[in-house]
């Protein structure tokens, strides 16, 4: 069963501040009751990040002053974070592709933006295949793009003399046609 954040909280606040977990109740001040200076507060929050997987602004750190508070801006992170991973799963994560032929005469150059899907994939694969040893294929993926699912079309690619390039870079958008 996995803890709630309250509980999470509650457990890194004791741990690195060396308290009771049943004296942290929400009025207990930070710096007054259980006497932790800002390195202690940076650290607490280090802590929930790595154990949240948050970030901690300063702002919020400078705002908090009870524990009560620290465990609400936990809440509150961890509800943004989860509505950008919904937000990502409803909206494909999109990619440019672009296979550079190693005879450029022969073949020439395609660029595609695609959403980053097994087919896609397969389909960018098919067409650095096309292209023939030698050739270059440029993919150039948002920044938190996971590429994990990349690894076996890459190694396909390498196997037949392809250069594999994954440039990292804020999100192409798909340029539509004129109408003519």
């Amino acid at each position: 069963m996995s803890k709630t954040v309250e509980e999470q909280v509650r457990a890194v606040v004791a741990e690195r501040l060396g308290v009771d977990p049943t004296e942290l109740t929400d009025e207990v001040s930070l710096v007054d009751d259980l006497a932790a200076d800002s390195l202690d507060v940076l650290e607490v929050a280090m802590s929930l990040e790595k154990a949240l997987r948050v970030r901690f602004e300063d702002a919020t750190l400078d705002a908090v002053r009870t524990f009560g508070e620290l465990v609400d801006a936990a809440i509150e992170l961890v509800a943004r974070r989860d509505a950008v991973g919904r937000a990502r799963l409803a909206a494909p994560t999109m990619i440019r592709a672009s296979v550079h032929p190693a005879r450029p005469a022969t073949v020439p150059p395609a660029e595609k933006v695609v959403p980053l899907t097994a087919y896609e994939i397969e389909e960018i694969v098919e067409d650095a295949l096309r292209a023939g040893p030698g050739a270059v294929l440029e993919l150039r993926v948002p920044p938190d793009a996971p590429l994990d699912h990349l690894a076996p079309a890459v190694l396909r690619l390498s196997r037949r003399r392809i250069d594999v390039r994954i440039l990292r870079h804020e999100a192409p958008r798909r340029v539509e046609s004129p109408a003519a």
